[in-house]
């Protein structure tokens, strides 16, 4: 349970039994099988109102649909690269995957619309401050 084999709980054991003495160890054994009593009733308790209050049992919930990880932005990015565009996008894909997966069918098939030429970068020379570009604000 908190990751203690045999040999280790002995040795913890015996140094209760030193630390704590044998006159007091059955009175803090009470107290400790009391506390973890006490632990689960409050668990239980705590699963029940929840189970009371949004209606629905804990163990049912499906935890991957909450999982973050499945919201890594290089995880998405990555996946909107690398799959076909003419695909449809799945029904549980994030919406960022949907919007641009939908804006990059919507561009393919829109033949007609005018293509903005792709900007030119150039090197400046050490020193020099770069233009003001006014077409990006």
């Amino acid at each position: 349970m908190f990751g203690i084999n045999g040999p280790e709980f002995f040795l913890l054991l015996i140094i209760g039994v030193l630390v704590i003495g044998p006159q007091r160890l059955p009175e803090y054994t009470q107290k400790l099988a009391n506390l973890v009593k006490e632990v689960r009733r409050m668990a239980s308790g705590a699963r029940e109102q929840i189970k009371e209050e949004v209606g629905i049992d804990i163990d049912d919930v499906d935890w991957k649909k909450y999982d973050p990880r499945q919201y890594d932005p290089r995880r998405i990015i990555k996946e909107a690269l690398l799959d076909d565009d003419t695909k449809p996008v799945s029904a549980g894909a994030p919406a960022a995957v949907a919007a641009v997966a939908g804006a990059a069918a919507v561009a393919a098939t829109d033949t007609a619309a005018p293509q903005r030429p792709a900007r030119v970068v150039q090197s400046l020379p050490p020193g020099e401050a770069a233009p003001y570009d006014t077409e990006a604000t």
